[in-house]
């Protein structure tokens, strides 16, 4: 397929008020329950669907199911559609709950991916019910200094323009599908360069200081007076940048495609929980949504057919593009770690598991300051914090000897964004961690164990992180040896899902050569000092050594 013409979206006259109507449901509404007459129509044993779709397609499902006959049979019932961010889906599905939904339409086959990496027992891929590419949205007036309307732009002229002022926006790869495509046609845009490689690193440094978490935060940074907060370009998708047009008069934004973006699809899959009479329904469901008056409600909301077909003529509204589109799908998985690696090492956006001692000799005095090894050892902590990007996620763990029953070591803060812990008070939380007074220094199994907990809740396009700040060797008799952590850190390792071990050692009593031999058995480093004093010092130096060697 050919490049595609950069396209104005203007007095979208034929995306009628049905869109601008999904646009009010996608802002307002958060349950849409169909309830279907039951008693007048013969279904006997009516059954409760309960559907849960990405923010784009829940209003147009809830449309198609308020539309539903109740029918009779098998799959006779109620419809109920929710509209879920998918990360939070992805969370939920991974753990045991009540009330879990039968139907999941995430925006991508992707999440469906990592739902499963996480642990959750769903099918591997589902039926498209619809699509929408990946574009570069540009402001009108970048776009006509770029050239646009007399020339066909493209991801390159964007991407490669010299201007100073254009500023590109990234939704995190790590969470939005979006984000994983504009990698693909971004890496594209490269390809016949010199060296593709330090061409594309190069480019993503350009990308990584405007990354948000998701890409409808983008649309909030659109031209402003606040220069600092403005972007003039960032990857959306097709059917985003439609509604956010309508909304402004059909003016505003200029699409730029490209062949090598991942469209969205929007699989329908069926959770393998359902049982014989909801998957009736759900076959019934897909029915309505894969007939006439389906397919039509998707057009009405600016969505094209699966394989890139135009759903409606806009020839009339100027440059629309009113053409089929053949966008690519998403590679397979190992492609997609790949270069979601490849972001990390150059964005640095994280997912630490953070193991704290506490242990008695924690208590111990730094002669210079005249502050406990656990007042120092806070204070780095929570200057930690504001070292990662607010998209980082992260989990506090404290370990000495029995802390939580059997367990050596204690939750402290759950795993949530540094934006998230931050605003919750994380700082003073940290603050208020005590050492053990009679505590011995579990190092063995809490490592053994956090390290364990990474590689089950692995992300990808992130640096996946176990940072463990100790200051002695391990204590606990009762726990594994050596030689048994060493061979299960190497059992767990997976160089095509790298998990770092990174020890940071402060004291007198600290075994540098113990250290250092767990660290490495996963392809991680230890950063160790006598001084407490330095603890500063050595964390710094070791998120220098990530920034610099990943």
């Amino acid at each position: 397929m050919g490049r595609h013409s950069a396209v104005p979206v203007r007095r979208l006259r034929r995306l009628p008020v049905l869109l601008a109507a999904a646009v009010l449901l996608v802002a307002g509404i958060s349950w849409g329950a169909v309830v279907l007459v039951r008693a007048r129509t013969g279904c006997a044993e009516p059954v409760t669907l309960r559907v849960v779709a990405a923010e784009e397609t829940a209003p147009v499902l809830t449309r198609i199911a308020s539309a539903l006959p109740p029918g009779t049979g098998p799959g006779c019932g109620t419809v109920e559609v929710q509209s879920r961010d998918s990360l939070r889906v992805v969370e939920d599905l991974a753990l045991p709950q009540t009330g879990a939904p039968h139907v999941w339409v995430p925006e991508s086959t992707l999440m469906l991916r990592r739902a499963r990496e996480a642990g959750a027992d769903i099918p591997t891929s589902g039926r498209s019910i619809a699509g929408s590419p990946v574009v570069l949205a540009l402001d009108e007036q970048t776009a006509s200094t770029l050239g646009w309307p007399d020339k066909t732009l493209t991801w390159s002229d964007v991407l490669g323009s010299a201007d100073t002022a254009l500023r590109v926006g990234m939704p995190d790869p790590a969470r939005d599908p979006v984000g994983v495509s504009a990698l693909f046609a971004a890496r594209d845009t490269v390809k016949d360069k010199p060296d593709p490689g330090a061409a594309f690193a190069e480019l993503l440094r350009r990308l990584s200081p405007n990354m948000v978490a998701g890409a409808p935060e983008l649309f909030n940074r659109l031209p402003s007076a606040d220069a600092r907060e403005t972007l003039t370009a960032f990857p959306t998708t097709e059917n985003s940048l439609l509604r956010h047009n309508v909304e402004q008069g059909g003016r505003g934004l200029v699409a730029v495609y490209a062949p090598l973006a991942p469209a969205l699809d929007h699989p329908f899959a069926v959770l393998l929980g359902a049982g014989e009479a909801e998957r009736a329904a759900a076959d019934r469901f897909l029915h309505a949504v894969e007939a006439p008056e389906g397919v039509q409600a998707f057009a009405d909301a600016g969505f094209r057919a699966p394989g890139g077909q135009a759903l409606r003529d806009r020839s009339q509204d100027g440059r629309v593009v009113s053409r089929d589109l053949q966008p690519a799908t998403m590679p397979p998985a190992d492609e997609v770690d790949l270069i979601l690696n490849q972001w990390a090492g150059i964005n640095l956006s994280s997912r630490l598991q953070v193991l704290i001692d506490v242990s008695g000799s924690m208590n111990a005095v730094e002669p210079v300051s005249g502050r406990t090894r656990m007042e120092l050892t806070r204070e780095a902590a929570q200057r930690a914090l504001r070292l990662f990007r607010p998209t980082s996620d992260i989990r506090i763990l404290t370990f000495a000897t029995k802390l939580d029953g059997d367990k050596d070591y204690r939750e402290v803060l759950p795993m949530a964004p540094v934006s998230e812990q931050l605003a919750r008070g994380a700082e003073a939380t940290l603050g208020a961690i005590q050492a053990t007074p009679d505590g011995q220094t579990g190092l063995y199994d809490s490592v053994l164990d956090a390290y364990r907990t990474a590689r089950a809740e692995w992300e990808p396009g992130r640096l996946n992180l176990v940072v463990v700040m100790t200051d002695g060797r391990n204590e606990d008799s009762h726990g594994i040896s050596r030689e048994e952590l060493l061979t299960q850190l190497g059992g767990l390792a997976d160089p095509k899902r790298p998990i770092q071990l990174i020890g940071i050692g402060v004291g007198p009593d600290i075994d540098v050569a113990e250290l250092q031999e767990i660290t490495a058995a996963t392809g991680g480093q230890a950063f160790t000092t006598p001084d407490p004093g330095q603890i500063n010092e050595v964390f710094y130096a070791a998120l220098s050594k990530l920034a610099c060697c990943n």
